[in-house]
């Protein structure tokens, strides 16, 4: 008999017990604090999972429990999703978080288009096994935006008010929309973990699963955030943040999130050409106040709440705290001077 569990993002834990025989799944017996109706419909889950290769996807799995279910059925706190998840697990196809254990970097003060480059480098150094997977701050000394790796510069800034403010442009190697990033004014964190991490889910489950533990991050310091599909961290204050991914050929996932703490958002108008529209789910209603979801409903400074992410981040999961290498600070300059500030790279498109 072996055994998998998946916590179902915002929901409820499911538990799935197999017995494998020849590859293919003899037995199956799916439990959890979830609710279902009609009762009998948990049979007809066991029962589709029986007969199932091991092979199958995580996609493969959930469709298949999804056409063995009776007409009608309801599934609450839960999904055909989490149960296949779980199955994976318990196959050994797919790694949970308490599966791995995580280097934690606290925040290092650099110029910003450094952390660009370490997004990319410290990828390549989980990939290569040099590296665990890592969790690390950023922390930077110069203002910047940052724009996702399909955005047009010209659609998305005005560089005669970045230049005015000393604001320069980097391209990062995700998608996802701009980051007006000055000294102190949010929080940023990037996630370096294995593919099997993410194996099989959509990319929306993943952003969900990816974020869970810093929904709890924010709950211990008095913030109550909740996940907003696809890629948004959200209170009854306003949007917090938004996430970016990229899953690499090299098997790893890379998964950032920045957060609002104290942003100027009269100079985030002028630099972003950002509609009214979009700025009115960050919180403000006029764009001479400040996005401030996190600084006003914590009252902790910038430092105190990432100290209070990390220290959660590790009472949840197995990590230590670690430190960028003397290579990998090398590698990061490097490539920020031949790639991330390169007029080629940043304007690509135009």
């Amino acid at each position: 008999m072996i055994h998998g569990e998946y916590k179902t993002p915002g929901g409820k834990l499911v538990r799935v017990d197999l017995e494998v025989a020849d590859d293919v799944i003899a037995a199956a017996s799916v439990s959890g604090d979830f609710f279902l109706e009609p009762d009998d419909a948990l049979g007809a889950i066991n029962q589709c999972l029986a007969g199932a290769s091991v092979k199958l996807t995580t996609a493969e799995l959930a469709a298949r429990i999804e056409d063995a279910l009776p007409p009608g059925t309801q599934l609450v706190g839960f999904d055909a999703n989490a149960v296949a998840s779980a199955t994976r697990r318990a196959l050994g196809q797919a790694t949970a978080w308490d599966g791995l254990d995580f280097d934690v970097i606290p925040p290092v003060t650099l110029p910003p288009a450094w952390h660009v480059a370490l997004d990319e480098v410290i990828a390549g150094e989980v990939a290569a096994g040099r590296r665990l997977p890592t969790l690390r701050f950023w922390d930077w000394d110069q203002p910047l935006v940052v724009i996702g790796s399909f955005q047009s510069v010209r659609n998305e800034v005005d560089e005669d008010a970045a230049a005015r403010y000393g604001i320069r442009v980097v391209r990062r190697i995700t998608g996802g929309g701009a980051m007006f990033m000055e000294p102190g004014n949010c929080v940023t964190y990037s996630l370096v973990v294995p593919n099997s991490m993410v194996a099989g889910m959509s990319y929306q489950a993943s952003y969900a699963f990816l974020d869970q533990w810093v929904i709890g991050a924010l709950a211990s310091v008095g913030v109550t955030a909740r996940y907003v599909p696809l890629n948004d961290i959200a209170s009854d204050a306003g949007k917090i943040g938004g996430a970016a991914q990229r899953r690499f050929a090299t098997g790893v996932v890379l998964h950032h999130v920045t957060m609002s703490y104290d942003i100027d958002a009269d100079k985030m108008m002028q630099v972003l050409r950002i509609g009214r529209e979009k700025l009115s789910d960050k919180g403000i209603a006029s764009a001479n106040k400040r996005v401030d979801p996190m600084r006003s409903q914590t009252g902790l400074s910038r430092e105190a709440i990432m100290l209070a992410f990390i220290d959660h981040f590790l009472g949840c999961y197995h990590g230590q705290l670690s430190a960028y290498t003397p290579q990998e600070l090398l590698d990061a300059q490097d490539l920020a001077n031949s790639k991330f500030t390169s007029p080629e790279w940043t304007y690509r498109v135009p």
